[in-house]
């Protein structure tokens, strides 16, 4: 494992720890951070795909979605995607307490994260070999933390109270901060916009030469309509304006 594999691993350890610490009120019920029970899927991650010294582009995106990363431990984390395109099958636990409506079932999940099936589907369209993509590219998400309410429905970062989010905000812009300056890429891009607020906001903080050129995609959530017309299509227009894909 590279140097920069075992800072990525170390990094996840602290803001875990960081994190950990926090409570959360109503109507938040549960709490799921699948950096602890996801920990074995989310390390062979880093540790396949973190390595090899800098990379030119880092996605970012906002927080695990119930069906993607909270069951894989990988961002974005799509079943098909991280098994059969990563090649990355590793054993996860469950949360304590886990929500009846949103179990954790790790990759015998058969629920379909959308946003990440288009994300990585337009990557491995672009890069049939994931270390052809990795090797000039890295996918994070600010926050590892999942919020639901007692209904199932999941909770945004940005829904969050003020108080509540204030130290989580702490502890996921020094993780930011920490992949910036281990990965220094040329480009940072949010998926969508509180990610690339999140990555203007903490560029601010590293010395101007090692800013990287911060941009942004349309977010693939079915939830958006532009997205369904067509996202693959839009987000790689968007990469061809940023100067990120040639």
């Amino acid at each position: 494992m590279s140097s920069n594999a075992e800072e990525l691993v170390a990094e996840a350890g602290k803001v875990c720890r960081e994190l950990a610490a926090l409570d959360f009120g109503p109507p938040t019920t549960h709490t799921y951070n699948p950096l602890v029970y996801a920990r074995a899927p989310h390390e062979a991650y880093l540790r396949r795909f973190g390595a090899g010294g800098e990379k030119r582009v880092l996605f970012l995106g906002m927080n695990p979605g119930p069906w993607g990363m909270a069951q894989t431990g990988v961002p974005f984390g799509e079943i098909a995607a991280v098994r059969d395109w990563m090649g990355i099958e590793e054993p996860v636990g469950k949360p304590d307490p886990e929500h009846p409506k949103r179990p954790i079932e790790g990759f015998a999940c058969v629920k379909s994260e959308v946003s990440g099936r288009r994300l990585w589907g337009l990557f491995a369209d672009k890069f049939p070999e994931p270390e052809r993509f990795f090797r000039d590219h890295f996918v994070l998400n600010y926050c590892p933390l999942v919020w639901m309410e007692a209904s199932g429905k999941n909770r945004t970062p940005d829904k969050l109270p003020a108080a509540e989010i204030a130290p989580v905000t702490a502890a996921c812009d020094r993780y930011l901060k920490r992949h910036l300056e281990i990965l220094r890429p040329r480009f940072a891009i949010g998926v969508g916009g509180f990610a690339e607020q999140c990555l203007q906001r903490v560029s601010e903080s590293l010395p101007e030469t090692s800013r990287p050129v911060v941009g942004r995609v349309l977010h693939p959530s079915p939830a958006s309509p532009a997205a369904n017309r067509g996202w693959a299509a839009a987000a790689e227009k968007q990469l061809h304006a940023l100067g990120v894909w040639e």
